[in-house]
């Protein structure tokens, strides 16, 4: 019997998303045994108790931790997860590159592109890999996506539609959280959800090389939360309410490198549609079009002029896209969020093993830092902003 080795893991916040990359790391040793490693929860972190209760108690680890340095400190820690807010991002990151720890982040990097540039020059100087969680990149149907985008299968590619709409904050008594804060999220849905967006976007076609948006705030007052929640729930509110600062909805039109046309919208108020994250591309032979609402789907046609029953044709994940066949025996059978997640850690770990940047990088975050801050600026001057260029590699164009 093969030992497996094994790698000490630290998690940093323990909200929702802590908690599932808890769940995805203790998924790996079973979806990827050739990786021959077994992660090990270590250690969490969080100021709140109930949250360290949990740790332990719930999610398996070792030990926990109110303070994220003492964590870092921990020299039976080789990984670090990043799961804090964003006004917090930044400045953990940091300090995990120097304690030398390669980190899983969540996007956005921090609450800027100066704070995204600091960190992903920072974790390059220090030789660390690291990710970022860009998870809807690995969903099988976006990776089949990008093979036909990428190898010609659809001629010459003209123009990608893209829209996130959502509607976690569509009502009014949403409690005003820190994302509604410029000072600890900076914008608000643009990094939110239309992050997400630009990288698919950017990771089925190319970069984006400049934008020019308008964004509005719809729900200008919220009420002020009397208890913490995790994630986007489990709050309670009183009477009092407080100004939301940042946007709730984008729209922006935006020129790729490689001479393709973009649309991309998003929305965290809208009524009606629960998780709307439709990728459409488009070419002169062909198109395919995905919506995470149906995750598993991808609706493709590779014929300009297919007679009477020209059209879509919907295909189901199979073995042939991405790691669909590490979750499921069957086609039919469906993959879902955490399983993305899952494949995100793999990822994570085995560019740690390797010592090559296979995940989503800080570079990426970077990247698509840029992104947003050119669509803020393009949003309050109403002119096209160019992106900057960036001088680290990014793997969304590996």
């Amino acid at each position: 019997m093969t030992t497996k080795k094994s790698i000490g893991v630290g998690v940093i916040s323990l909200g929702w998303m802590g908690r599932l990359h808890a769940r995805a790391y203790r998924s790996v040793g079973e979806r990827f045994p050739e990786l021959g490693i077994e992660p090990r929860l270590v250690a969490a972190a969080d100021p709140l108790e109930e949250a360290q209760r949990a740790a332990t108690e719930d999610l398996g680890f070792e030990r926990a931790h109110a303070s994220y340095r003492e964590l870092l400190a921990d020299p039976s820690i080789e990984v670090v997860s990043i799961c804090a807010p964003n006004y917090l991002h930044a400045e953990i990151a940091l300090a995990a590159v120097e304690a030398g720890k390669p980190f899983w982040i969540e996007k956005p990097m921090g609450v800027s592109a100066e704070q995204a540039r600091s960190v992903a020059r920072a974790a390059q100087a220090a030789g660390l890999v690291t990710a970022v969680g860009f998870n809807y990149r690995h969903t099988p149907a976006i990776e089949y996506m990008r093979e036909l985008a990428r190898t010609g299968a659809l001629g010459r590619l003209t123009n990608v539609r893209v829209w996130l709409i959502a509607d976690y904050n569509s009502s009014p008594l949403s409690p005003l959280t820190w994302r509604a804060s410029r000072d600890r999220a900076g914008a608000g849905v643009v990094p939110d959800l239309m992050s997400h967006g630009a990288d698919l976007a950017q990771y089925v076609v190319g970069r984006i090389a400049s934008v020019t948006a308008m964004t509005d705030t719809f729900i200008t007052e919220r009420p002020v939360p009397t208890t913490t929640g995790v994630g986007h729930s489990g709050f309670e509110i009183g009477e009092e309410t407080g100004p939301v600062e940042n946007e709730d909805y984008v729209a922006m039109l935006v020129r790729f490198d490689n001479g393709v046309l973009g649309t991309l919208e998003s929305s965290r108020v809208s009524v009606g549609p629960r998780a709307e994250y439709v990728v459409e591309v488009y070419g002169t032979n062909g198109s395919a079009r995905w919506n995470f609402e149906r995750l598993n789907e991808l609706e493709v046609c590779t014929t300009v002029d297919g007679g009477p029953t020209h059209g879509y044709t919907r295909a189901m994940a199979n073995p042939a896209w991405g790691e669909w066949s590490r979750y499921q025996p069957a086609i039919g059978t469906s993959m879902g969020f955490d399983d993305l997640k899952s494949i995100e850690a793999a990822q994570f770990l085995r560019s740690v093993l390797t010592g090559e940047q296979l995940a989503p990088s800080a570079a990426d975050a970077w990247c698509a830092a840029e992104v947003d801050e050119a669509v803020v600026a393009s949003a309050a001057d109403g002119r096209w902003h160019d992106v900057p260029h960036i001088e680290l590699p990014t793997t969304f164009n590996r």
